[in-house]
């Protein structure tokens, strides 16, 4: 079949690659544009760009699909299908039309659960047991549309945001090759979404990276997994931002107001929380770079004593 591929980033560079080793042909691939990376914040090529351009596949850049040139400019590569993953942009129903057989999605979550953004990370954060890869017929809402093929994959306690993702990704290059081997059978059968079962996983911003010590540690651990590496989780000792890179959860309850640092060994930083505590294992100083409990206290800074409070 005839594919044009939407998307920017290393997901979706993930997928393009699978499809690329079939032997269905891509037509084309469209992309954001370049944005600007590095100290030099030079223009930058995206990861799915970069992929296209090594594999000799026209790419397209539009800032918008909603415009009749952008529309004639797909309709042009006679698509079968087009895949999408982590594009960026919306597409119009008169886009979901153009190819024979519309729009697939690559849609890292067991849809209707977590809609929208940032499902790998909203999964972690909720305590999912499971998640996985939906191969969705797109329509013109968000994240709205049959499913059509699920892949599952289990979320282990050691997960973080960056270990799930890059497991998704693999999946979703095995799951749209799949799907499309269904579809050239004939094979490919859609499911309406329960719309009773369905939860939006809004966009992550820095802000919730900031710790709040009064929720429970389990919770708070949760959020250090789901948010690594990005956008990562912080906390404040006075005027010093501490930014927290690996934490577990201590069955311990402290009478300690939550925020206050219990113990500090090698082993760890234990912080009181609402309920139970957490010990961090790694960590990061303002000006330097992630390092164990074990290394700060052999660097001999009097930082994170028993008794002082973060918050």
């Amino acid at each position: 079949m005839r594919l044009v591929f939407a998307g920017t980033p290393d997901f979706a560079a993930t997928a393009l690659k699978a499809l690329l080793a079939t032997r269905h042909q891509v037509v084309g691939v469209y992309s954001q544009p370049d944005r600007p990376a590095g100290r030099g914040r030079k223009l930058t090529a995206g990861p799915v760009k970069q992929v296209a351009l090594d594999a000799g596949i026209p790419v397209f850049q539009p800032r918008s699909l909603k415009n009749a040139e952008a529309r004639e400019e797909l309709q042009a590569l006679e698509a079968d299908v087009m895949i999408v993953a982590a594009y960026g942009l919306i597409l119009p129903q008169a886009v979901l039309d153009i190819p024979r057989h519309g729009c697939l999605n690559i849609h890292a979550s067991l849809l209707p659960r977590w809609r929208g953004a940032a499902p790998i990370q909203r999964a972690i954060a909720a305590g999912d047991r499971e998640t996985g890869i939906t191969i969705m017929q797109m329509d013109a809402g968000l994240d709205t549309g049959e499913m059509l093929l699920k892949a599952i994959t289990p979320i282990e306690e050691d997960d973080t945001g960056g270990s799930l993702h890059d497991r998704l990704a693999e999946l979703g290059g095995e799951a749209i090759v799949k799907a499309l081997e269904h579809l050239e059978k004939g094979e490919l059968r859609g499911e309406v979404q329960d719309e009773a079962q369905a939860c939006y996983a809004s966009k992550l911003s820095k802000e919730e990276g900031h710790i709040d010590w009064t929720l429970d540690a389990p919770t708070i651990g949760r959020l250090i997994r789901a948010f690594n590496p990005w956008p990562g989780t912080y906390t404040d000792l006075d005027d010093l931002r501490i930014r927290i890179h690996q934490a577990g959860v201590l069955e311990d309850t402290s009478d300690r107001h939550p925020g206050t640092v219990i113990r500090r060994s090698r082993k760890g930083i234990d912080i009181a929380c609402g309920l139970e505590s957490l010990r961090i294992t790694r960590l990061q100083l303002p000006g330097s770079r992630p390092q164990s409990a074990n290394d700060l206290i052999n660097g001999g800074r009097e930082i994170l004593m028993p008794g002082q409070e973060l918050h």
